[in-house]
Parts: C-alpha cells; structure tokens; sequence
C-alpha cells in the first residue's frame, strides 16, 4: 500500500509541474527546442507566493537532504524539496541590458521556502552575465533583466525534486536529483548545485555557478557540448565538467580575458 501511495504522489508531482510548465508559457522558447503549448495558469500567477493550490505542483514539504561537508569541516543541509511555487527576483539592474545583437529579455525567479533570496540571486545572475567573459561580449547576443511580465528565457534554482520534475516534465531528461538542465524557454538550476557546487571544480562557489550560468545560457544560444582541448588547458564552459575534466582545468567562462573563445571538441 505505501508503495502504491509513493508512486500515485510522484505522478501528480510530475503531472502537475508539466500542466504548470506549459501554463507559465510566456516565456519564447529557443529556436532549437519546440515551444510548450500555452494554457492558464498566468505566468504572473506562478511566479506568486499566491499560486491556488490546483494551479501549482504538489511536492512534500521542504525536507532537508543528507548533511554533506565542504571545506572547513562545516556541514551544509540543502532542503531536497520544496512547494513547486517560485517568487521572481527584482535585481538592482532591473531593466538594464548588457551587450548588443539580439538583446534576450531574462527573469530569475527561486522556489519559495529555500532560504536563497531572490533577489540577491538576481543580482548574481545579472553579475555572471555582464562579465567580460560571459555571452553578452560574444557580439551577437546581449540580455536585459526584468523582473515581471513576459521573458525569453526564465531562470529557475528549484530544489532537486522540483528540478527533477521540470526537466521531466519539460525534455524527458532524468536529472537524477543532481543536475541542471535547460528547456524551452527557460533554465532550470538544481539548489544542490547552486549551493554546493561540484566536487570536479576548485575554486569559490560563485565561480560554479558562473558556470552553471554559462553552460545552460549557452544551450539556450545554440551551443552544444565540448570536450577537453587537452591536458593542462582551460575546460571550455560547455564541456560538462561535473561528470569529469579529462586533464582539462576547471573554467566557468566562454571566453577568456582576452576575449578569446574557449572551445573544444563537440561531444555528440
């Protein structure tokens, strides 16, 4: 009976992330994905704390995963899963835009109850991507924050559960309770990732998620995977550096300080 009980809660979870998915479709998908059907809910609606109980995915109440240690011997909880609802971030750049080409309008929005602030988020996303080294200087493609209304591309740091359940629900991707993923019209990060980072890159947490930033934002622009160059070379942002380096150093940019792009070979 309980087994039956865990997988008739699992299949309205995904059930109701793909209904929500498609529902906050204001979002323009990228030209290399098909574009999810539009129904209500508003988008504005699922970016509410407010969200109706029929109009938002069912998940557990927020529960901590296992504790896990990073450096300094201090352990660090992130919650396993959350409600499914998201609360968008207004950034200090809200409304600003950085590079030129075609300018990608971008919310950030954060599961609620997860203790990351959306704002703050919002502002660290709109920092990645203003770098010198980030998309924005590749002169073809320039992003401009808003924090309501329509999007081309939503960026979401949901628990793992819920990222699991999105990137079911959205491209049929298994994320495992680990990975991030991009879908049409949108990015979703998994909180494990955001805060803990990877145990395959060195270096402080916001640089990971420069990275994370980078790889999905990329995929969005069309970008496929890469591999490593060659021992003792930079990884390029698009290699999937959690599943290993092959030699590779860890990098969380496309392109260098010279403004040099970091390629290697495509990964099928």
């Amino acid at each position: 009976m309980r087994l039956l009980l865990t997988f008739t809660v699992l299949a309205v979870l995904i059930g109701g992330v793909a209904a929500w998915w498609s529902g906050g479709s204001d979002d323009v998908a990228d030209a290399s994905a098909p574009t999810a059907p539009a129904a209500a809910p508003s988008p504005a609606a699922v970016a509410s704390k407010d969200v109706p109980p029929s109009a938002a995915p069912k998940s557990p109440k927020a529960s901590p995963s296992a504790s896990v240690t990073k450096g300094g011997g201090k352990s660090t909880q992130v919650p396993k899963s959350g409600p499914g609802t998201f609360k968008a971030g207004k950034g200090k750049g809200d409304g600003s835009t950085v590079g030129k080409g075609l300018i990608r309008t971008y919310r950030v929005q954060v599961e609620d109850g997860i203790l990351v602030s959306a704002d703050q988020a919002a502002d660290e996303v709109a920092a990645i991507l203003a770098d010198p080294r980030s998309w924005a200087h590749d002169g073809k493609h320039g992003f401009r924050q808003v924090s309501s209304g329509s999007a081309d591309l939503v960026i979401r740091i949901a628990t793992p559960d819920t990222a699991d359940a999105l990137c079911l629900a959205a491209i049929h991707l298994d994320t495992g309770n680990e990975l991030n993923c991009e879908v049409p019209g949108g990015v979703v990060v998994n909180l494990r990732r955001w805060i803990l980072g990877s145990p395959t890159f060195t270096g402080p947490i916001s640089d990971y998620r420069a990275l994370i930033i980078n790889h999905e934002v990329g995929h969005s622009l069309g970008h496929g995977h890469e591999g490593c160059p060659g021992p003792g070379k930079l990884a390029p942002a698009m290699m999937q550096q959690i599943k290993g380096l092959d030699g590779c150093l860890p990098n969380a940019w496309p392109y260098d300080r010279q403004g040099h792009y970091i390629s290697g070979p495509h990964v099928t």
